[in-house]
């Protein structure tokens, strides 16, 4: 006798109908999940925020200069770097607060220190931030215990 394996599924496994239903949060407004057109945003931003102190570290603002492989490395790096001193600070990057989103744990509250570390560190992966579920979650942030939210 055969099962149908969609009636036997749990009710965690049935979809979502927004993002965020499953961990309880809104579909809309304050504390919904930060959709992609922001996340998008408030990376140009963070980058540009990395390259403008890069720049200012390293008396550099040759366009050409700042071509080479060693200081894209360099602007890499602050921006990492900036995401593991801000989030903890700030409860997101500076172009996360600009565009209205926050890293906060599932249970709310403060995200710490560790969780800002673990994000970043896979975040500067790429890969991880390419996968996602149905709640909208990298694989950084399902690993941190986060989610990025509307503020």
């Amino acid at each position: 006798m055969a099962s149908n394996s969609r009636a036997n599924s749990s009710p965690s496994a049935q979809p979502s109908t927004f993002p965020g239903e499953r961990l309880g949060l809104p579909p809309q407004g304050p504390r919904s999940v930060g959709r992609v057109g922001r996340r998008i945003f408030a990376l140009v931003l963070d980058w540009a925020l990395a390259t403008v102190i890069t720049n200012a570290l390293t008396g550099s603002w040759d366009p050409a200069a700042n071509a080479m492989p060693t200081h894209q490395l360099q602007t890499y790096g602050m921006w990492v770097l900036l995401m593991i001193v801000v989030v903890p600070i700030l409860g997101g990057t500076v172009g996360h607060r600009l565009t209205g989103l926050a890293v906060t744990p599932l249970r709310g509250g403060w995200p710490g220190v560790w969780r800002p570390i673990v994000r970043a560190v896979l975040l500067a992966l790429v890969i991880p931030a390419l996968i996602w579920d149905s709640d909208q979650r990298g694989f950084h942030d399902k690993v941190a215990g986060t989610v990025l939210v509307r503020s």
